[in-house]
């Protein structure tokens, strides 16, 4: 039997890639999205055509009662869950701390801590051997901006990020006599389509210079890193970080 996987924020970018790679190594993939619909269903469309297993499954991570029924809806249409990929994430406008609202910060941590937080609880439930699970893995989605500090443009995702690095220490010491491996990813400049989501269609490719290998990453390249901490290959890796940042 496949091992299945959920991937919230599935439907673009970094999720989307890992949820293509993931069908690709033998994972039926839950597809997670909060509202584009159309992009979540060619990420399946794509999964099934090439002899995949893979579903929708509409939430915003930032919703108890709407997480929850998603995880039901994966046990109903897949089966116990195997592996949890925490992408769904939010950025903003550049800005100054003192220039922030509090609208743009409880949206920030709402849906990059708490969604994260809400997630790893339910998947918890289904694989640690406590609740009568066969194991697990998590991946969160970090970023190098937890280390970085974002200053002048996002100090609050920075922040939120930072707080996902501790979330996965912690989190893979509560469970690691229970069969779940807790990990994350720490991605750097990557072209996706979040940066245009934050006013700067153009960042990634302004940033490259910064780079020591001097261009941005792929959403592929970052996929390849969650996929290998999801599988057995990294099965004595808990608690670790993976920086896809091109050396920044």
């Amino acid at each position: 039997m496949n091992p299945i996987v959920l991937i919230t924020g599935g439907s673009r970018g970094i999720g989307a890639a890992t949820a293509l790679l993931a069908a690709q190594r033998g994972y039926a993939v839950a597809v997670n999205y909060t509202h584009n619909s159309l992009a979540a269903d060619e990420v399946v469309r794509q999964i099934r055509a090439a002899g995949g297993t893979a579903i929708t499954v509409q939430a915003d991570v930032a919703d108890e009662a709407q997480v929850m029924a998603m995880f039901e809806k994966v046990d109903a249409k897949l089966g116990r869950l195997n592996c949890l990929v925490n992408n769904a994430g939010v950025v903003d406008h550049a800005s100054r701390v003192d220039d922030m609202s509090f609208a743009r910060l409880r949206r920030m941590f709402d849906i990059n801590i708490m969604g994260s937080f809400l997630c790893a609880r339910e998947a918890v439930r289904r694989m640690s051997t406590r609740h009568g699970g066969a194991g697990g893995s998590i991946v969160n989605l970090s970023s190098v901006a937890a280390r970085l500090g974002g200053p002048g443009q996002y100090v609050d995702y920075a922040a939120a990020k930072g707080a996902i690095d501790t979330f996965t220490v912690g989190l893979a010491k509560e469970v690691a006599t229970e069969g779940v491996r807790v990990n994350a990813v720490r991605p750097g400049i990557i072209e996706t389509e979040i940066h245009a989501s934050g006013g700067q269609p153009n960042r990634a490719r302004e940033m490259a210079p910064l780079v020591p290998m001097q261009r941005a990453g792929s959403a592929e390249e970052v996929a390849q890193a969650i996929v290998w901490l999801m599988s057995d290959a990294s099965s004595y890796s808990t608690g670790s970080f993976i920086d896809v940042t091109g050396g920044r």
